[in-house]
């Protein structure tokens, strides 16, 4: 009796933990895999968002971030140091640039000679922003922008310092800024996504997906990447022999089957594939009418620079981004590829802005014309800047740059930021940082503080602790805030 009493209590016991599995056991599993973040209520908003964003009153709805990946030197485009010229060919004092600051390109130089720059800068708009000749289409534009001549990173090699820009640390893993953004606002338009990524560009340092990447974030907050030839998104249109109605009866199949293992299993990676899916069926639809530019004036068009009808060129993705922006979509990244000028830096800097400051101050007028600006934070600028000092051979014709964090400069426009503003400044020889410094942080609070977002509360709980774009960094930069 005591025997077949305690059969009993085993059997209840392995019947109650089996039932567990899926009970008790599944809403373990259901709350490891869909993680909230600290403070937010557990609902999300219509749009995707979390319910308590955004934290304050944005003045950016979007974001379009001009990544020019390579380095582009500040003392040839932002930072003039016109005292140097006199100063061409002396050595730069160990003083001023200390041999511990140098890669290993230029670690073996005997020699570390002050290459003024080729060009020269002149003042434009009623602010008297000073600016390269390379870019007369920006200049005129020049009352817009806020020119921060006092960056600073902690990577000297491009993969960890263009990483750092884009999630918050020189290691790979992290969230992007943009799926930041989506995981922490949702979309506006739910036929696009919410977080496009552009490149263009030859040469240079590779564009891994990493760097619009979801990291530690569900999928569903990864970038979509649009191709620079052919179709943007492969697969856009249907197999021959595929009508909209199949393929919609297909997926309202393949969805009730997910539907299914999601209920059995409460995984987060069966919910997000679900809605790609679905966002995938209505980008056949829309798309399509996104890239047709055919309806743009064509004295716009022309704006944009001769490259703009070629598809994955700078120019058609900055046309593409304003087509994008004014369809809702919150954050949009183009990158790049060029400016990375170790050699012959005055003509390949000459030809690299050649076809890049028609398509910028393009998008800046258009957005602009369109009263656009005034609620679109447009971002230009690269991971680092360029040595003062000679890289390889100087002569009164060339010279070369090698990698700089120390201080270098980018630009914002638009999106509640001063326009006709230079913020912060750096020693005679463009070297360090002499007032105001940015670290990469304080540039990340600022643009989420634009989109509404407290950088400090918008986080999540991965492998045991919180975690945030600006990691336990970051000031909101309140003086070039309108």
């Amino acid at each position: 009796m005591e025997w077949m009493q305690c059969s009993d209590f085993l059997a209840s016991r392995r019947s109650f933990l089996g039932r567990g599995a899926t009970g008790l056991g599944a809403a373990a599993l259901a709350g490891l895999l869909n993680p909230k973040p600290l403070g937010a209520r557990p609902t999300r908003s219509a749009g995707g968002g979390l319910s308590d964003l955004p934290h304050h009153a944005p003045k950016a709805k979007r974001i379009i971030y001009l990544f020019q990946s390579g380095g582009p030197a500040q003392m040839d485009l932002y930072d003039p140091k016109p005292d140097l010229v006199r100063r061409f060919g002396e050595e730069v004092p160990k003083s001023v640039y200390p041999d511990d600051r140098k890669t290993t390109m230029t670690s073996g130089q005997t020699s570390f000679p002050v290459a003024p720059s080729r060009f020269q800068f002149q003042r434009h708009g009623q602010s008297g922003i000073e600016l390269s000749e390379l870019m007369p289409a920006l200049a005129r534009m020049a009352d817009d922008i806020c020119v921060i001549r006092s960056m600073h990173t902690e990577a000297i090699n491009h993969d960890p310092a263009a990483t750092f820009f884009q999630t918050g640390s020189v290691v790979p893993g992290r969230p992007s800024i943009g799926s930041w953004v989506d995981y922490g606002l949702g979309s506006e338009n739910a036929d696009l996504p919410s977080f496009v990524a552009l490149t263009s560009g030859t040469g240079g340092q590779p564009l891994y997906d990493r760097l619009w990447g979801n990291g530690f974030l569900p999928g569903r907050y990864q970038g979509v990447k649009f191709r620079g030839q052919g179709d943007p998104i492969l697969d856009l249109n249907n197999p021959p022999g595929v009508s909209p109605a199949m393929r919609r009866r297909m997926l309202d199949s393949v969805g009730r089957l997910n539907g299914l293992q999601l209920r059995e299993t409460g995984a987060a990676e069966i919910e997000t594939r679900m809605a790609q899916y679905e966002l995938a069926y209505r980008m056949q639809m829309s798309v399509p009418e996104l890239i047709d530019f055919s309806k743009e004036p064509a004295s716009l068009v022309e704006l944009y620079g001769p490259d703009v009808r070629r598809t994955g060129s700078y120019a058609y993705n900055c046309l593409l981004a304003r087509r994008l922006a004014e369809r809702g979509v919150r954050f949009i990244q183009l990158f790049h590829r060029g400016w990375d000028h170790h050699g012959n830096l005055p003509n390949r800097l000459r030809s690299l802005c050649d076809a890049t400051d028609a398509p910028t101050g393009a998008l800046l007028h258009d957005l602009k014309q369109r009263g656009m600006l005034d609620d679109t934070l447009v971002v230009w600028g690269g991971e680092f800047g360029r040595t003062v000092y000679c890289q390889g051979k100087l002569t009164e014709q060339t010279y070369g740059r090698d990698h700089h964090p120390n201080c270098f400069s980018m630009w914002l426009a638009g999106g509640g930021v001063k326009g006709g503003l230079a913020y912060g400044s750096t020693d005679d020889y463009s070297v360090n940082v002499a007032d105001k410094g940015v670290h990469v942080h304080d540039l990340q609070a600022t643009l989420l503080n634009q989109l509404g977002v407290d950088h400090e509360r918008l986080t999540f709980k991965h492998q045991g602790r919180y975690y945030r774009l600006t990691d336990i960094a970051g000031l909101v930069l309140r003086d070039i805030l309108t």
